[in-house]
């Protein structure tokens, strides 16, 4: 199979990326784990939409209602057919990943939820990691709160990986909730082994995959899971549009998440019934346009292949980990190498801020980096440092951008002496 990507042609998809900045100063864009930037196939699908075929799904008789309504149901089948769900009634559009999240946190401890995989309470436990982004943090602790269960995590070793060695998960755990990949580290999580070892207690398994499915292969069957959620904004589509997968039998177990229109099947004064899902949980106006961008996205991607944008995301993180070996002092936090990892660099440098890091490189170098905790505060704090600078790249970046990042790197240890 031919994985090489013709990088400059992909990049005159993107018209963001031939933005000069003030001063003359190209883009150097390498926050894609933020946030990805969007082709201009997106952009134009999502315009023509808007122009020429808006209208609210399900209710209108119209011709419009009907064209919205094809698009955005459409858009769920691309999205299934994308990440190999079983199903197009398993895909659950929701504003983002972590409302999916929330979403399935919500089911669990729920009076009204009377399925025995749900039951949660004293004495029952969650297990997340150390590695997580807050959005598959907060929403667990919030549970214990009303649950009065107990939120347990697997530790994270120096090199950057899940620590599996400490027998976190036991017979009391009644769902493991963690990252496919991180989104600090880069770190490409063990994902059947968790499953192994939740299984064996008769455990649920979510994935947040919001850094995953945007780079490599990733098909929800083959993994083995129960829940799956990510975003749109992260895979060259728009942001305000999220997927929850589920497995059928659990969605249809578990209680609406928000009530309104659409979600119900008939409604008297003293009471509802459902719509089965996914539209159980769609309540109210959906973000339809975002759904049929994100479907857009997906349709590009596939066009690329997602074997050939993960092989060219493996060139360019094995460049840049040798490269930024000969910046001084500079210390990457996760793992050193390719194995089992994604295209997320991040970094510290001796005695330098990383908010000044940032700073220095957009303004005098055009290098578009983050910085800060990224979100994942208890992973910094395990590593004792209150911040990093983070590198992530994406099928639109160049070895010649890496060099640029250096570059600035070299720049900023001048100025700080």
């Amino acid at each position: 199979m031919n994985t090489a990507l013709d990088v400059e042609r992909i990049r005159k998809d993107f018209p963001v990326l031939s933005r000069e900045l003030p001063g003359g100063r190209p883009l150097v864009y390498l926050d894609s784990g933020n946030s990805s930037q969007k082709p201009t196939q997106v952009i134009e699908t999502i315009r023509e939409h808007l122009a020429m075929h808006y209208s609210n799904v399900g209710r209108a008789m119209h011709v419009l209602g009907s064209e919205s309504t094809e698009a955005y149901e459409n858009a769920r089948d691309k999205i299934a057919a994308f990440v190999g769900a079983p199903s197009r009634d398993e895909v659950i559009f929701t504003k983002n990943a972590s409302e999916a999240l929330n979403l399935v946190a919500y089911a669990f401890g729920n009076p009204i939820n009377e399925d025995p995989r749900f039951r949660l309470g004293p004495g029952d436990e969650i297990v997340i990691s150390e590695m997580e982004h807050h959005s598959n943090i907060v929403p667990w602790q919030l549970l214990v709160q009303r649950t009065g269960a107990t939120l347990k995590w697997f530790g994270v070793t120096d090199e950057g990986r899940l620590d599996l060695t400490d027998g976190v998960i036991t017979e009391r755990t009644k769902i493991v909730s963690v990252a496919h990949q991180s989104n600090v580290l880069g770190t490409v999580n063990p994902v059947a082994e968790v499953v192994r070892r939740a299984r064996e207690v008769g455990a649920l398994v979510m994935l947040d995959a919001s850094q995953a499915v945007p780079h490599h292969p990733v098909n929800v069957a083959a993994l083995g899971v129960d829940f799956v959620a990510f975003t749109g904004h992260k895979m060259v589509g728009p942001s305000g549009i999220g997927v929850l997968w589920g497995r059928r039998e659990l969605l249809d177990a578990m209680p609406p998440f928000l009530g309104g229109g659409e979600m119900i099947e008939a409604v008297w004064m003293d009471h509802s019934t459902y719509a089965p899902v996914p539209h159980k949980f769609e309540a109210g106006t959906p973000p339809i346009v975002e759904a049929i961008g994100l479907g857009a996205a997906v349709d590009y991607l596939t066009g690329i292949g997602m074997d050939a944008i993960e092989a060219h995301e493996r060139e360019l993180t094995a460049y840049a980990l040798q490269a930024l070996k000969d910046v001084p002092t500079l210390r990457v936090i996760g793992p050193e190498t390719l194995d089992e990892r994604g295209g997320t660099v991040s970094f510290t440098l001796e005695g330098i801020h990383p908010h000044d890091v940032g700073q220095i490189l957009d303004d005098e170098f055009g290098v578009a980096v983050r910085v800060g905790h990224h979100c994942a505060r208890p992973l910094h704090l395990r590593f004792g440092i209150p911040a990093t600078t983070r590198a992530s790249f994406y099928l639109y970046n160049t070895t010649g951008e890496i060099d640029a990042l250096v570059r600035g790197l070299h720049h900023v240890q001048k100025v700080f002496g």
